[in-house]
């Protein structure tokens, strides 16, 4: 598939794929190929300290081109989309600026749909604003949000499911700072940072034993090189158990090791089956979500 590449052919390469199915590798070779740069677009992989946890790229990879948008972020820091985005967009705006191609890679499919251009252009909101409710959300409860937003944004909490916590915090978010029903902001695109009809995109579609083994596999070289030190580290920070960080797969599982509740075997056993669980829905998410602009491989 690389050899059919040409470099001014396209504007940047954009590889979307499930958890475990190669995709960091065919990204490095590709930004070696085509004079590339990889920007990160996993939302757990922006998260320092679960370097191994989340399959971040290490070593010696590293060190064969640049790589951007990984492990910046401290696991007890709020990051969103939008923030993902606008560091993407300065990250792709730099690779560009130095004559290189930006080469895109990860699982989250938001990430994908916001470069393009596909997500809502929702406005900002204070830093101020967004720590208050959020620390509103801890004290009082998502009911008391909720209430609130009903007042402020009736239309909106309606179609919101009370115990939707994210959804209530996000729509309150936007009808404080603004004034304005976060619905009026909803379906307004943004601004593509790369077209899609310029980019080569691929989407990987691995056959599902062999996804579900390497799964298997790599979790348990997961523990073999460190992945319960990096659990002890991030449950010293006392981060927030609704924080996203501590919702990296395996952190829970691995947690109730530490906290003997499980053996390591069914810690191992329950994290893999989440993990296969999760590539299912982003294989689900992928065929429905993504265009005939982009490129099914099956990775051998």
């Amino acid at each position: 598939m690389e050899h059919e590449l040409r470099r001014q052919d396209i504007s940047a390469v954009l590889i979307a794929g499930p958890t475990a199915s190669g995709k960091s590798a065919l990204a490095l070779k590709l930004a070696r190929d085509l004079g590339g740069e990889i920007v990160n677009a996993d939302s757990m992989q922006v998260y320092g300290v679960l370097e191994i946890l989340t399959a971040r790229p290490r070593g010696a990879d590293l060190q064969q081109v640049p790589h951007h948008l990984y492990g910046h972020v401290p696991p007890d820091t709020a990051y969103s989309t939008g923030i993902w985005l606008d560091q993407a967009r300065a990250a792709i705006g730099e690779i560009r600026a130095r004559g290189a191609l930006p080469v895109v890679v990860g699982g989250t499919g938001l990430y994908f749909r916001a470069l393009t251009g596909g997500l809502s252009d929702m406005p900002a909101i204070p830093d101020a604003l967004r720590a208050q409710l959020r620390t509103r959300l801890e004290s009082e409860g998502v009911a008391a949000l909720h209430a609130e937003l009903a007042r402020l944004d009736p239309p909106m909490a309606e179609r919101l499911r009370p115990a939707d916590r994210q959804r209530i915090l996000r729509a309150l978010e936007v009808v404080r700072a603004t004034g304005r029903s976060i619905s009026t902001f909803q379906g307004r695109g943004g601004a593509a940072v790369i077209e899609a009809d310029t980019a080569h995109c691929i989407v990987l579609d691995p056959d599902r034993p062999a996804l579900h083994a390497r799964i298997n596999a790599r979790f348990a070289q997961m523990i073999d090189e460190g992945a319960l030190d990096e659990v002890r580290a991030l449950l010293a920070l006392a981060v927030p158990p609704q924080h996203p960080a501590m919702k990296a797969i395996g952190v829970n599982h691995l947690a109730r090791y530490l906290a003997g509740e499980y053996s390591l075997a069914d810690a191992v056993d329950l994290a893999s089956a989440a993990t296969r669980q999760y590539a299912k829905r982003q294989l689900t998410w992928f065929r429905n979500q993504l265009d005939a602009r982009w490129q099914r491989v099956t990775p051998s």
